[in-house]
């Protein structure tokens, strides 16, 4: 006999307070012994750095660094608890960060209303290009790698085409404060710090947000069940297509965030920027323990992975270490980090 849908559907979200209980002791455990691991990644780099990892100066560096990277696999996090992948994040970093240089550039406005504006209209370019990835995938049921990397090639061309070529230098210091601004100057640079570069505070923001969303709220709960199992969240009267299209959506968004602060950065709108960097924000999301298969990940997690990335490639550029050395390293710590999960899936996920 067919189940009720709605009893279903209560039924999931009211669910077990002692399995709710257990996920969460998991959670905690895993985010905790992820901490512990880090830090005693940071003992030892600092150690084979002869003191130069743990200066004030550089780990503000490091932080700075990885802004981008863990923005983007915020929501690079989302789609894949729902076994899915977004290919076409860095890309559109390079046209979000050209077309809010073209459009700061025409307007006759100035200081905050500018940025405020130039933001949104950046966030409609990757929230659109997002949407335009999810369809494909939720309404023919295409591999999203597929649907991705078409957008990947799409974004980057158009990018290109837009700047004729050419980085798009600002003609306003609106973004200034942003790109290369600081918190707290006068309480820390007393203790030896510059201050909180101001990059750095956007990424904890959304870091925040998004771990409550994901950790707090029904549509995460959604996110989960259907990388869980796709049909029987489908059975459970979820909304399959709408919460699989706002993932999509929330990863270009979170490109476009980080397209406008590498902008701002650098005070150029350039096609070229953030290509490539749809693969380190996998992988700090692979690191930092989400499953590639869906269905288990944390933001904070990710977070932690996108900064043991920043660690290693800082160290090693301390370390005098080239560039391909530095990618070999990178492509082992990622292999490492997915033999691992599966170990942990065959062996103790019982």
């Amino acid at each position: 006999m067919a189940k009720d849908p709605v009893a279903v559907k209560a039924a999931l979200e009211a669910g077990s307070e002692k399995v709710r209980a257990h996920r969460t002791r998991r959670l905690a455990l895993r985010t905790g012994g992820g901490v512990v691991a880090f830090v005693a990644v940071i003992v030892l780099v600092n150690v084979f750095s002869h003191g130069a990892f743990l200066t004030p100066g550089n780990l503000t560096n490091v932080l700075r660094q990885i802004t981008d990277n863990a923005i983007l696999a915020i929501g690079q996090t989302f789609v894949i608890i729902t076994a899915g992948i977004d290919l076409s994040v860095g890309s559109l970093i390079g046209l979000t960060g050209v077309v809010m240089a073209l459009f700061a550039n025409a307007m006759h406005f100035d200081g905050p209303l500018l940025v405020i504006a130039t933001l949104l209209v950046g966030l409609a370019v990757g929230c659109a290009a997002g949407y335009i990835n999810a369809v494909p995938v939720v309404r023919l049921g295409l591999p999203p790698f597929i649907t991705t990397l078409a957008m990947m090639l799409m974004a980057h061309g158009l990018a290109l085409k837009l700047a004729h070529g050419q980085p798009i230098p600002l003609n306003t210091t609106s973004f200034d404060t942003i790109g290369v601004g600081f918190f707290l100057q006068g309480v820390l640079k007393p203790l030896g710090f510059p201050g909180i570069p101001i990059a750095v505070i956007w990424m904890a923001a959304l870091v925040t947000t998004f771990a409550i969303v994901l950790t707090r709220t029904r549509f995460g709960r959604y996110v989960f069940a259907i990388g869980g199992n796709e049909e029987a969240a489908r059975l459970a009267g979820i909304d399959v297509k709408t919460v699989k299209t706002l993932v999509y959506v929330i990863s270009g968004g979170c490109a476009a965030v980080a397209g406008m602060l590498l902008m701002a950065r650098f005070q150029t709108g350039s096609p070229t920027t953030g290509v490539g960097d749809e693969l380190h924000s996998i992988a700090a999301v692979v690191v930092g323990g989400t499953s590639l298969a869906g269905g288990r990940g944390s933001v904070v997690s990710t977070f932690f992975g996108a900064l043991l990335i920043g660690v290693l490639n800082n160290v090693m550029n301390l370390l005098g270490i080239e560039s391909y050395t530095q990618d070999i390293v990178l492509g082992a710590v990622i292999l490492i980090a997915v033999i691992v999960d599966e170990l942990r899936k065959r062996y103790l996920t019982h």
